[in-house]
C-alpha cells in the first residue's frame, strides 16, 4: 500500500516539473537530409513513383543511419582543432525557461556581474570541427576546472568531461566539478551543441539538440562527440594522461557513443541512460511535443526507433566494450523521461558484452533526480564512482611504471 503510495506520488510530482515549462513547440516533421552530408543518397523519387513521398522519405532515413552505423568511425571522426584558447568572462545562466524563479536568478547574476561581484572564470573555446549553419554554435565553450596542483603529486594528471542534461542552462552540474578538483581531478563542463552559450538567438530552449528535424538532431549528436573528442586531444596537450567522461540524460547518449569511438576514455559515468534514441523520444514525458510532430505524418515508435539507430547506444554497444573501461550506470525507478525498462535494457547489455560496471538505483523520477533528497544521493554515487575509479587507473599506472 505504501509503495503505491509513493509511487503514485512520484509519478504525479515528476509529470508536474515535467509539464511546468510551457514554451515546447511542435514543429512539422522535417527529414534534414541536408545535414547528413555523405551519408544520405541522393533524392531520386519521381512525382509519379507510385511509392508515397513520406515512405520514400522514411527508407532514405533508413539507409542514411545504417550508413552512419556502418561507417561510424568517419561520422564520428575529425580533425584536431587548431585554435584552441582560454578566455576569462563572467558567467552567464542562460536559461532555457521563462519561470519567474529562473528570470530573477539570470537578473541577479547580471547585476552582480555588472557591479563587480561575481568572480570570472575561464572557459575553453574552440571552433568546432563539425560546422552547422548557426556560428554561434560552431564556437565550442567548456568551463575550466583545473584541480589545485597539490592535489596532482605522484599520481599521472586526470580529467573528466561533464555533460549536463538537454536544456541545462549553464551552471548546471558546476559543483560536481569542483567536487572533482577535491580529488585531484580537473574538469571540463562542456557545453552541449545549441546549449547556452552556444545556442542561436532565435531559440529560448536548446530546441535543436533535440527536435522532429531528424537529420539536425543526428548531426547535433555527431557534433557533441566530436567535441568531447576534441577536448581530450587539448588536455592531452596540457599533459593529461588519464580521461573520463560523465554525462547525464542526453548527455549521457553522446559520452557513451564518444566513449565508444575514442579508447582514451576509461572511466564512464551515465547519469541515466537508455539503448535506443528513438525508444526515447517516443515514449519520454519531456518529448512528447516531438512525437505529435511524428504522428501528425503517421510514424511509429519502430520507425522512429530506425530514423535515430545513428545516435543511438544500442548501435555501439560492441565497440564501447571493445576496450577496458570502468562505467557507473545510474537509473531512476520512476522515471518517465528514460522509463526504466530502457535503463535494464542497458544493463542487460553490459552483462551480455563483459563491460565492468556498477548499478546504482534513484528512488525517484529523471527531473525529481535534481530535487531534494535525491540530487544529493545522485551526487554521491556519481562522485564516489569517479574517485575510486580515477585512483584505481592511478594504482594500475604506478603499477606498470
Amino acid at each position: 500500500m505504501l509503495s503505491r503510495l509513493y509511487a503514485k506520488w512520484m509519478f504525479d510530482w515528476e509529470t508536474a516539473l515535467t509539464t511546468r515549462d510551457t514554451n515546447r513547440i511542435v514543429r512539422p516533421l522535417e527529414w534534414g537530409f541536408d545535414w547528413l552530408d555523405g551519408f544520405a543518397s541522393p533524392e531520386n523519387h519521381s512525382p509519379d513513383s507510385p511509392v508515397p513521398q513520406i515512405d520514400h522519405d522514411l527508407q532514405r532515413m533508413i539507409h542514411a543511419n545504417q550508413q552512419i552505423v556502418a561507417h561510424s568511425d568517419q561520422f564520428f571522426g575529425y580533425q584536431t582543432p587548431l585554435d584552441f584558447r582560454l578566455e576569462t568572462r563572467h558567467p552567464q545562466l542562460f536559461p532555457t525557461n521563462v519561470r519567474p524563479e529562473t528570470l530573477a536568478q539570470d537578473a541577479e547574476l547580471k547585476l552582480q556581474a555588472a557591479v563587480g561581484e561575481l568572480e570570472e572564470a575561464e572557459f575553453l573555446r574552440f571552433t568546432s570541427p563539425v560546422r552547422t549553419r548557426y556560428p554561434e554554435n560552431d564556437i565550442v565553450n567548456a568551463r575550466w576546472y583545473p584541480a589545485p596542483a597539490e592535489k596532482q603529486v605522484g599520481k599521472p594528471k586526470q580529467a573528466i568531461i561533464v555533460m549536463p542534461q538537454w536544456n541545462a542552462d549553464a551552471f548546471s552540474h558546476n559543483a560536481l566539478c569542483s567536487i572533482f578538483n577535491r580529488f585531484g581531478i580537473s574538469a571540463l563542463r562542456l557545453s552541449k551543441p545549441y546549449h547556452d552559450i552556444r545556442r542561436p538567438a532565435e531559440l529560448e530552449r536548446s530546441d535543436y539538440a533535440v527536435s522532429s528535424n531528424i537529420g539536425r538532431t543526428t548531426a547535433a549528436c555527431q557534433q557533441a562527440v566530436v567535441d568531447i573528442r576534441s577536448c581530450i586531444d587539448w588536455l592531452e596537450s596540457q599533459g593529461y594522461e588519464q580521461f573520463g567522461v560523465l554525462g547525464t540524460s542526453l548527455g549521457s547518449c553522446y559520452a557513451f557513443i564518444a566513449a565508444a569511438h575514442d579508447p582514451r576514455i576509461q572511466v564512464c559515468a551515465f547519469n541515466h541512460a537508455s539503448t535506443w534514441f528513438g525508444d526515447v523520444v517516443w515514449t519520454g514525458q519531456s518529448t512528447r511535443h516531438i512525437r505529435a510532430s511524428f504522428e501528425q505524418v503517421g510514424l511509429t515508435q519502430n520507425q522512429v526507433r530506425e530514423i535515430f539507430t545513428g545516435i543511438s547506444p544500442m548501435s555501439y554497444m560492441q565497440r564501447f566494450a571493445a576496450n577496458p573501461k570502468r562505467a557507473l550506470v545510474i537509473h531512476a525507478t520512476y522515471d518517465l523521461t528514460f522509463l526504466r525498462e530502457f535503463s535494464l535494457d542497458v544493463l542487460d547489455n553490459f552483462d551480455r558484452h563483459q563491460i565492468d560496471y556498477l548499478s546504482k538505483v534513484l528512488p525517484c523520477g529523471h527531473y525529481t533526480t535534481g530535487e531534494t533528497p535525491y540530487k544529493f544521493m545522485d551526487g554521491w554515487y556519481m562522485g564516489s564512482f569517479v574517485y575510486k575509479s580515477f585512483k584505481r587507473l592511478a594504482e594500475q599506472y604506478g603499477a606498470s611504471s
